[in-house]
């Protein structure tokens, strides 16, 4: 079985939609793949209770208790590992995850790293891309995914949707 492990920072929108496509088009069934767990940054996500409710595996790695950047990454390496017999899970997704990964993160997970982003990418990279887009007077807006590289939203595009 093919594990993938979701990583979120807040309601988890995107996460729900992902686990509904998964119940609903049989990945386990059709691909032998499985959404494994739902790791947090924040406590008090409330996507958390959206995947518990789910039956899905949820984890924390609040980043405010770590003194840096690489040893929270290094914590959240570890607690995605364990969701998978292996320790290499198939798919890392970043459904609204809102941190900034080491290079050291995305490389560990080069290939099976993704994140959807809520712009058509190359527009609006980063963060506040809606604010961004209506002073811009964009008059289409659309999500994103994309491959996670050290590049901040510039891996190649999977998928596009207005």
């Amino acid at each position: 079985m093919k594990h993938i492990v979701i990583l979120i920072s807040g309601a988890g929108s995107n996460m729900a939609a992902i686990v509904r496509a998964a119940q609903r088009d049989r990945w386990g069934e059709r691909f032998g793949a499985r959404i494994a767990a739902v790791i947090s940054n924040r406590p008090a996500a409330r996507g958390l209770a959206l995947a518990q409710a789910a039956g899905i595996a949820t984890a924390v790695v609040d980043h405010q208790t770590y003194a840096d950047r690489p040893s929270f990454d290094a914590a959240l390496r570890q607690a995605i590992d364990a969701h998978d017999p292996a320790g290499q899970p198939a798919l890392v997704v970043l459904a609204g995850f809102m941190r900034v990964l080491t290079p050291e993160f995305v490389a560990h997970y080069s290939g099976r790293l993704i994140n959807i982003h809520p712009s058509l990418l190359p527009a609006f990279p980063g963060l506040h891309t809606h604010q961004r887009a209506i002073d811009e007077g964009c008059k289409i807006a659309g999500a994103t995914g994309h491959r996670v590289t050290q590049e901040l939203d510039s891996g190649a595009i999977l998928a596009q949707a207005a």
